[in-house]
């Protein structure tokens, strides 16, 4: 309604006009000064709003008219189309309209975030005179100090400070695999695994999970199938299906690891979401031999804009993984890293974990019980301990494709549940994210996706 109603205004004004104060427009339209700030930052990125500091935000001249430029070249020399699973990332960060309730995404939503300290945090954190130097390739030694004393098993000089979990991933994978050799991921796994994968022109392997995580007799099977030496995995809360990983399971996993000399990325993404249950030590912590690389994030339980992740690993395997980092980037911005540490070192990073995990709960709670009053023909595997999604069952008959079409018609986005499937086209499910809605939106989030399935 804030971004149709700012819209239709600049249409109706001349330039130069003064738009209503993000106080008016606060106290108007019922949303947070941070949205307002969004909308107003989109508009300025389409040449449609001038916003001055200090003075406010006013109608912006309309642009000179360009030449049409003729990009029909790149067509051939581009050649092949995105990869579907890159195309699928990118679709989590498109923004819908502000009438659209989101159930699907993959951060905190701006009521969650520290703002407040990470300001702080960032304010203390440049004034340091070496803040804006050269760092050490490996990432700054406080918060290299920071992450092994939470990663059991890991010593500060086996992580290496990348630019978020993603980053970390993508690093991890090109320097353990080479192109047309197979990566084994469970099945459904978070799509973001995929693509990094086949973009990089290795073999995706499925292997089914169930409610006690990967199914290890078939990823036996797997790897006696394919010789494959690497093996990604969502230990805790996996994204979709909220699954942890079972303790037999686990060691199942490191039995089979070291049977096959064999790598292990450990994706541990959620490991500071949990709700009503921690999940168990990380597989690094029994693992003596290195065949775990490990990979800690910030930027899901912090925010999307602390793109600070540790990736851990021993051995040649560590020079490897730093090598494939400087390739990408050198190092992770000096001021980004002295900020978290500055916050991770606050007693407001224990004091906001504590209200992501009580508001997590709230949310899962409210969006398992609007299901099951007002939808209960929808089928909830599990009710996840952590992270922040919701993995449901549709009743037979229902395609996800259709659902998440009408559910965007009715105001309401949800994800479709075929993209986690690396391989087997199964659109029977949804992936419900709850950690980007307030309660009282979800509650109407469900009443719209009634319409559709009830």
């Amino acid at each position: 309604m804030l971004r149709e109603t700012l819209r239709s205004l600049i249409s109706e004004s001349t330039s130069g006009t003064r738009l209503p104060s993000v106080r008016l427009l606060q106290q108007q339209h019922r949303v947070s000064p941070n949205s307002i700030q969004r909308v107003l930052s989109e508009f300025a990125a389409e040449g449609l709003v001038d916003v001055r500091p200090g003075a406010g935000s006013f109608v912006a001249a309309p642009p000179s008219p360009r030449v049409p430029a003729d990009t029909s070249w790149q067509e051939s020399v581009l050649g092949s189309r995105i990869p579907p699973e890159l195309s699928r990332t990118l679709d989590l960060w498109r923004t819908p309209g502000s009438d659209v309730i989101r159930l699907k995404g993959g951060y905190l939503d701006d009521e969650l975030l520290p703002t407040a300290a990470l300001n702080a945090a960032m304010s203390r954190a440049i004034k340091r005179s070496d803040s804006w130097g050269r760092y050490p390739l490996e990432g700054s030694p406080e918060l290299r100090r920071w992450f092994a004393s939470e990663i059991d098993g890991i010593h500060a000089s086996e992580v290496i400070v990348t630019a978020g979990g993603q980053s970390a991933l993508s690093i991890a994978i090109r320097a353990l695999v080479r192109p047309g050799e197979p990566v084994i991921v469970e099945s459904p796994t978070y799509t973001g695994t995929v693509a990094i994968a086949r973009s990089h022109g290795a073999d995706v392997i499925p292997v089914p999970m169930d409610g006690r995580g990967i199914r290890t007799d078939l990823l036996a099977d797997a790897i006696a199938r394919t010789g494959s030496r690497l093996l990604v995995v969502q230990p805790a809360f996996s994204n979709p299906s909220g699954v942890t990983l079972s303790h037999s399971r686990r060691d199942d996993i490191l039995e089979l690891a070291h049977k096959h000399s064999m790598f292990v990325i450990e994706d541990d993404y959620a490991r500071y979401l949990g709700i009503d249950r921690t999940p168990p030590p990380p597989l690094t912590s029994h693992d003596v031999n290195g065949h775990i690389v490990h990979i800690r994030s910030l930027s899901k339980p912090v925010g999307p804009g602390m793109r600070v992740a540790a990736l851990c690993a021993r051995g040649p395997a560590l020079a490897r993984l730093r090598a494939a980092k400087t390739l990408d980037d050198f190092y992770v911005s000096g001021p980004v890293q002295e900020a978290a540490v500055e916050f991770l070192n606050s007693p407001a990073w224990t004091r906001h974990n504590r209200q992501v995990s009580r508001a997590l709960g709230e949310r899962r709670d409210a969006l398992v019980g609007a299901l099951r009053r007002l939808i209960p023909q929808v089928e909830i595997p599990a009710i996840p301990h952590g992270g922040m999604h919701l993995w449901v069952r549709l009743p037979a008959g229902f395609d996800d494709r259709d659902v998440a079409a009408a559910g965007y018609a009715e105001g309401v986005l949800v994800g479709e549940g075929a993209p986690w499937f690396p391989a087997e086209s199964d659109h029977s499910h949804l992936r419900l994210t709850f950690g980007e809605t307030p309660v009282p939106m979800i509650h109407e989030a469900v009443i719209r996706l009634a319409r559709v399935i009830g």
